[in-house]
């Protein structure tokens, strides 16, 4: 037996409420697979909505009890919480790459990033300053702020880890209780994660896991008027499906949806460290990221020199199982997702895009039974196809020629998403124009990250609202209350 077959033994599979693992209420189970091999590697309780009103009723009874205990007591929970987090990592990264299938080492900076989350919020807890309003003579005007109650937390696949810990260190910070729903595909990384805020202290019933029956869970929470808030990752078409359920409760509503970033380069920018950025980017978690750069704009001027240095890159891509040494790309989640890359290649050359490199599934040898793509460059891609409006979430680089500034902005702000966007210039003028000019939540100028545990997270448009990371991302997570304190009397 290998030390990954013992994490797996080890992993929690059972539904965590109230302060105990419990099976589901159908004593179903639904399986686990690993997208790199297809092959069953766990079976996980199947909880559904009698589990999620189940775990609401032990949120609304601890959170008052959560509420009440002292910062400082809080604090060092989440502290602990943080600390065996990173103990643990190499045991969680474990989980994450047997059940979604990116490689190890991505895993880990997953898991350690998720523990910095933890421990941030840990210490932003005790800066939800409330302040003091002029008033009349004779009265205090204070605006404090409280928690909400119980959140529903919904995330998903492709960061199992990170995006739970996002969602939970500022719920808890803010005093609120929690029911988490995971994604199907990615449960025992949330069930481990239960397990570790278990072991670090925090009162039963503060955190509570339900996984399985993803319409059932959801709109069991969405309905339900205990649960005072929803925070959401994944799709935009789920996004708004939760948007509309959350209507008749008036709950608080925080959404992190699809993204279509662009990535922009201009005439004077270091193409080397363009090309390298750029790979880098669109690699991890093999492109399955919502800030993962998705259409790239390159100035027509440098076309051929940067063509040339991104096919060279790309043909040194490794793709494997997340376990091998020197995978920098692993498998894509779930079969499905490899139909709807080859149908957007497909249309992409049909229309008059040039296939450079890659385009079909991968099935030789270790590929066979599992779900790889080839690393794909496509040159020559116009607004005519559907790659030019249409997510990928998955490892394509289709480039784009632009002739002046003016007209990348208009073709990067042309669609409906708005989450992450790049470009790389050296002109000072063009910086402050094209960052003004972009359309989306978050711009990395020369940069290819956005993502900061103290920097605020999220979109605009149809990528949603609400923001996750930094002190802004606690707002979401209060009520603002006013007090008109009469001393005059």
């Amino acid at each position: 037996m290998t030390e990954y077959d013992l994490y797996l033994q080890h992993a929690p599979k059972q539904l965590y409420i109230g302060g105990k693992w419990v099976d589901a209420d159908s004593r179903e189970v639904d399986d686990v697979v690993n997208p790199a091999t297809g092959e069953v590697i766990a079976h996980v309780a199947r909880g559904g909505a009698i589990d999620t009103e189940r775990a609401i009723a032990a949120a609304e009874a601890a959170y008052p009890v959560w509420a009440s205990v002292p910062v400082d007591e809080r604090a060092k929970i989440m502290r602990r919480a943080a600390d065996l987090i990173t103990e643990k990592a190499d045991e969680l990264a474990a989980i994450m790459t047997l059940e979604q299938g990116k490689p190890l080492a991505q895993a880990k900076g997953e898991v350690l990033g998720g523990a910095e989350s933890v421990r941030w919020y840990a210490e932003e807890m005790r800066r939800i300053y409330g302040e003091t309003v002029p008033g009349p003579n004779g009265h205090l005007f204070l605006v404090q702020k409280e928690p909400l109650g119980v959140v529903g937390a919904i995330t998903p696949w492709n960061f199992p880890s990170s995006m739970i810990t996002r969602k939970i260190s500022p719920a808890l910070a803010g005093g609120n209780s929690v029911v988490l729903k995971p994604s199907p595909e990615t449960p025992l990384s949330a069930a481990s994660l239960m397990s570790i805020f278990q072991e670090a202290g925090i009162p039963d019933g503060t955190v509570n896991l339900v996984m399985g029956d993803a319409p059932a869970i959801g709109k069991t929470l969405t309905s339900s008027n205990a649960v005072r808030k929803i925070t959401f990752t994944g799709s935009t078409a789920v996004g708004k499906l939760l948007f509309g359920q959350s209507a008749d409760t008036l709950k608080k509503v925080s959404l992190e949806l699809g993204g279509h970033a662009p990535f922009i380069v201009f005439d004077d920018a270091p193409v080397d460290k363009v090309v390298s950025d750029l790979v880098t980017a669109k690699f991890r978690n093999n492109g399955q990221v919502c800030t993962s750069p998705n259409r790239i704009f390159v100035h027509e001027s440098i076309l051929d020199e940067f063509t040339e240095k991104l096919i060279a890159a790309v043909k040194n891509v490794r793709v494997g199982n997340g376990l091998a040494d020197g995978v920098d790309a692993g498998p894509l989640i779930r079969e499905d997702a490899i139909g709807k890359i080859q149908r957007q290649v497909n249309d992409a050359v049909k229309k008059g895009a040039t296939l450079e490199l890659g385009g079909q599934r991968l099935t030789d040898g270790s590929y066979a039974d599992g779900y790889f793509f080839a690393p794909t460059v496509l040159t020559g891609v116009t607004r005519a196809m559907d790659i030019f409006y249409q997510e990928t979430f998955g490892p394509v680089i289709p480039v784009i020629a632009f002739a002046d500034t003016d007209e990348v902005i208009q073709m990067a702000n042309d669609t409906n998403y708005g989450l992450a966007s790049y470009f790389y210039t050296l002109d000072l003028k063009r910086i402050a124009k094209v960052s003004q000019g972009l359309q989306y939540g978050m711009v990395g100028v020369n940069s290819n990250t956005v993502a900061y545990t103290q920097t605020p997270f999220g979109g605009v448009k149809h990528s949603g609202f609400g923001r996750e990371n930094g002190h802004q991302g606690i707002d979401d997570y209060v009520n603002v209350k006013f007090i008109n304190l009469n001393y005059g009397i």
